[in-house]
């Protein structure tokens, strides 16, 4: 037999479950498709392990028993689905039949044993599903009777992967047929070649959304080589279908999530059918095996990344903990404890164990006060869920009564930030030590002025949780498991678990690289620009335009002058950055966040933008939110403000004010840094230092994924490369954050893309007519064919390349393609030639003959094509038609007449500027300085602040005016200007005497 079939691969996974995992050859021949099952195996399977209640339905029915008893069960599967059938059994005329027996929690009641025994797992192979048609699948796995999963196979040796497996099911598995309806037959579909496995719970056509189902290779994706000879996929065979593994998937692993979503005012129910990735899965057996083998008492630590569905690997090992029993069938733990500040888990929790037993009551909330918990431990909840505020009191009550044993689940990474979670959290605690070891407030006291960094943050509570488990020692009765995506050291000291040279590390790792290879979250360091290069590449222009020289010198200096402490410039270059770039992002929903380093900064940055936003008339554009924590006192607030005055709602509001659509922008200082997923946040504008675990936790509030959402973009005006690099490496095991980026790299890359002539000018134009024509709808067959047709030629030639210039060619569009998407984000002007031939590049690679299907953009995903597209079009069209013509010269002037004035190179230009910032200072400028002292003392304004504030609160207006005043003169002393606000201890020093010098002037 030929191994370049799939027959020789269907065949290897049929022997396989056959000979080890617990299944027999079932007959494809015998599957009904009128009733979407196997009519003989089922009648069969409750003849067998039921007959006490056949002998009772068959007195009721007669001779059309069989008939009526698959007739019932055909609608409770149409009513219920089969997950709820398979657990809970049907009932027809009062008798209740079992359609499934899983395996009993302990081996106390032998009957319970030999049903677990009875039950019949069968492998079929190329069933024939449809009366419409002669497609088969390859592999059907059935229950008794009743199909619970399907497999497609792929063969490498055929020329085919899995990528053509899950277009198998996107292109000929009608999700109308009987085998393939949403939860009410086969519950998952696998997607196999001999490297990949990929599942999907819902077939939907293109809209299939598939979910890889690998083990990870390197912390990467993919899976590893097998040592023991087997294809790298034999892991899904056998061990995840090998019967006691399946049967318990299918009894403690898969629910259905039914969420409430809104549309057009109004409130739909949608329904989820959740199958455990691999690392979950992992995670929760690895643990729960190894407890089993430990029992109470060890510690474990699990490191999974965001977007790895921490919530509910969470409450599928809670589940799993409350019905742990040891070799002699006693129960390991008499409760679980799951510490979270997750609203939505506790609800989460209910809904998916009481879809596993049925039962009410397994979970408790703790949500009044600390007697309330204290009772559902001394009554032995088995599930019980709190709070990180009552963490402590936790550990002092488990303490309190010996003879019991309990599991504690830490989400550290989800802590509330500020407000009354605070103060609760104030009275618990009391005071702790910070990271230096120096005793502070846990909620301080605010003065007047105070600008510092001292809120109550994530770090102080995940400090709290480690020195109270710390405090207590290694308890024989208590089990930690704490989940975290960053690990801190004393987290891993206290938690994690020594390897063979003494080193605390993770129990269980799904890193951050795997989740971004994997697609779950993005990459935050992909788009990372400092101010420093943000400024540098404005002056990357093609080809040198010539322009206005005074105007390009201002505007020059203009970006020069952006200097981190000038608040009122900062914002004008966020807002318009934000404007021109973020806002047609995400289809024109994308927001973005702005971290200050102190409450101060955070309020003044709020003032500013509201300013700003008026004068430019920008309110139906755009408003904002700031977020702090407690009452902050400043000159225009003496008696303090909230967050709440400010914004005009409550503080609890403000995670779902800011979805809301006109919310664009949210300025926060340490709120919302950590724990806070909204996936519409694309840029992060970040005016405060960070570094260590702070700095990947703050910038990772950009990495969830949602439709439409490509990249992420950051720019930083306060820290430098390396150390944000520093900052993720542990937890990031591949190097991303790439040195500065050239901007004539652009133009290298695209004269070697053009070398190869895979493409033609003409057919970029023709693409281009069509692409970003305002009328053009892209999921119209009609206007989809033209892009094909004008890709066509590009294909061919490319197929006409030997493959080492294929590879290349691909390397090269790719690289090109990633880099413009980079520096369009960051560029303040548009060639309109790179936008067009981005768009075609785009495309065609998806059309390009490749290896690897799942790295490409699915010119099918119109949901994504027409997000991607509406971007380019409103960017495109927002530089091209609304540009600022009186600043250009040449034929893009439409006619208009104007004065000619002096022009030179911007190359020119920039080094003018350049040479006199490094110029030294002389006795002559001192005119400069007693100018601007001069307005200084006769502003109004500044006289009054002087006369009724203390030199500390003083110097907050003062330093306002004075840079009102220095940029008003920057035009007449340029030298000065730049060495005051580049050279800090210099400027920091001419403030300092100045200001002293007018308030003493003022006050005489």
């Amino acid at each position: 037999m030929s191994i370049t079939t799939e027959n020789t691969f269907e065949i290897a996974i049929e022997q396989a479950l056959v000979q080890n995992g617990g299944y027999s050859i079932g007959d494809p021949n015998t599957y009904s498709k009128e009733l979407g099952f196997f009519k003989d195996e089922i009648l069969t399977f409750l003849q067998r392990s039921q007959p006490k209640k056949w002998e009772k339905i068959s007195a009721i029915h007669g001779k059309d028993t069989e008939n009526r008893v698959l007739q019932r069960l055909y609608k409770e599967l149409d009513l219920r689905g089969a997950l709820d059938v398979l657990r809970k059994g049907f009932v027809d005329y009062g008798v209740r039949f079992q359609m499934a027996y899983f395996k009993p929690a302990s081996g106390l009641n032998p009957d319970a044993v030999a049903m677990y025994n009875s039950n019949s797992l069968k492998v079929y192979r190329q069933i024939y599903y449809s009366k419409k048609n002669k497609n088969s699948v390859d592999i059907v796995l059935g229950l008794n009777g009743l199909p619970v999963a399907t497999l497609e196979l792929k063969n490498q040796f055929t020329g085919q992967n899995v990528n053509h497996a899950k277009r198998q099911y996107k292109d000929t598995r009608d999700p109308k047929e009987l085998l393939f309806s949403f939860k009410k037959r086969a519950l998952v579909h696998f997607s196999v070649d001999s490297d990949e496995v990929y599942m999907a719970t819902k077939l939907e056509g293109s809209k299939t959304f598939w979910l890889p189902f690998n083990q990870g290779n390197g912390n990467g994706k993919g899976n590893p080589i097998n040592t023991s000879g087997d294809y790298r996929t034999a892991y899904l065979w056998n061990y995840i279908l090998q019967k006691d593994s399946w049967l318990q998937i299918l009894q403690q692993f898969i629910h259905l999530q039914t969420e409430e979503v809104i549309s057009n005012g109004k409130i739909y129910k949608k329904e989820k059918m959740i199958f455990p990735r691999y690392h979950q899965l992992d995670a929760v057996r690895e643990i729960t095996n190894d407890t089993l083998r430990n029992g109470a008492g060890k510690n474990y630590l699990v490191q999974h990344s965001a977007g790895s569905g921490k919530s509910n690997s969470i409450a599928w090992l809670a589940y799993r903990l409350t019905s742990l029993h040891n070799a002699t069938n006693e129960r390991i733990f008499d409760s679980v404890i799951v510490v979270t500040d997750r609203r939505v888990l506790d609800q989460q929790l209910q809904n998916t164990i009481y879809q596993f037993e049925h039962k009410q009551g397994v979970v408790q909330k703790i949500d009044k006060d600390s007697k309330q918990l204290a009772d559902a431990i001394s009554n032995g909840t088995n599930i019980i869920i709190t709070t990180l505020q009552k963490f402590p009191y936790v550990i002092d009550k488990v303490g309190e009564i010996p003879d019991r044993k309990y599991a504690v689940i830490i989400d550290e990474a989800h802590s509330s930030q500020g407000g009354e979670a605070s103060k609760k959290m104030k009275e618990v605690l009391g005071v702790v030590e910070d990271d230096e070891n120096t005793a502070q407030e846990p909620y301080p006291n605010y003065g007047e002025g105070d600008d510092d960094e001292t809120i109550l943050g994530q770090d102080i509570v995940n400090s709290c949780i480690e020195k109270s488990a710390q405090a207590r020692g290694q308890q024989t009765n208590v089990s930690f498991f704490a989940f975290t995506a960053t690990p801190k050291y004393k987290t891993l000291q206290v938690f994690g678990a020594k390897d063979d040279e003494g080193k605390p590390k993770p129990f269980h790792l799904y890193s951050m690289r795997q989740a971004i290879e994997e697609g779950f979250i993005l990459d935050v360091l992909k788009n990372y620009t400092t101010y420093e290069l943000y400024f540098k590449l404005t002056k990357a222009i093609e080809e040198d335009p010539q322009l206005n020289k005074k105007k390009a010198a201002k505007a020059i200096g203009k970006y020069v002058s952006l200097h981190p402490h000038n608040l009122s410039q900062k914002t004008e270059i966020i807002i318009e950055h934000f404007r021109s770039i973020v806002s047609k992002k995400i289809g024109g929903k994308a927001k973005a966040m702005v971290v200050c380093g102190s409450r101060l900064h955070a309020k003044r940055y709020f003032e500013e933008f509201k300013k700003y936003i008026k004068e430019k008339k920008y309110q139906n554009e755009l408003k904002v939110i700031v977020a702090f924590s407690g009452k902050l006192k400043d000159d225009n607030y003496p008696d303090g403000v909230l967050e709440s005055e400010l914004n005009g709602f409550k503080e609890k509001e403000l995670p779902q004010m800011f979805e809301k659509e006109e919310y664009k922008i949210l300025i926060v200082a340490d709120k919302y840094q950590t724990g806070f997923d909204q996936p519409l946040l694309h840029t992060m504008y970040v005016d405060k230092k960070l570094s260590g675990v702070k700095a990947v936790q703050t910038l990772s509030r950009l990495n969830r994924m949602c439709a439409g959402k490509e990249d992420t973009f950051v720019l930083d005006f306060a820290n430098d490369r390396e150390t944000i690099f520093n900052s993720f490496q542990p937890y990031y095991e591949v190097t991303t954050v790439t040195d500065e980026t050239d901007i004539n790299h652009l133009y290298d890359l695209k004269a070697r893309l053009d070398a190869f002539q895979v493409y033609w000018q003409e057919e970029i134009d023709e693409f281009a007519n069509v692409y970003f024509h305002p009328n053009t709808n892209l999921n119209n067959a009609k206007n989809q064919k033209y892009l094909y047709s004008f890709t066509d030629p590009s294909v061919e030639r490319f197929k006409e390349l030997e493959e080492k210039k294929q590879d290349e060619f691909k390397k090269s569009i790719r690289s090109w393609t990633n880099l413009y998407s980079f520096l369009a984000q960051i560029m303040p002007f548009v060639d309109a030639e790179f936008e067009k031939f981005y768009a075609f590049a785009k495309l065609l690679q998806t059309r390009l003959p490749k290896r690897d299907l799942s790295e490409t953009f699915q010119l099918s995903d119109e949901v994504a094509l027409e997000y991607y597209r509406l971007e380019k079009i409103k960017e495109g069209s927002i530089d091209l038609l609304k540009g600022e013509e009186g600043e250009l010269s040449g034929t893009t002037e439409a006619g208009l007449k104007r004065t000619k004035e002096e022009e030179a190179l911007l190359s020119e230009i920039v080094s003018v500027l350049n040479d006199r910032f490094g110029t030294e200072f002389e006795e002559a400028d001192k005119l400069f300085f007693d100018q601007i002292e001069a307005e200084l003392m006769e502003d109004e304004k500044l006289q009054k602040q002087a006369k009724a504030n203390k030199m500390d609160t003083f110097k907050y207006a003062f330093e306002d005016m004075f840079m009102t005043k220095l940029i008003g003169r920057m035009d007449q002393n340029q030298d000065i200007f730049e060495k005051i606000l580049e050279d800090k201890m210099f400027g920091d020093l001419v403030k300092e005497l100045m200001m002293k010098k007018i308030y003493r002037k003022m006050n005489e």
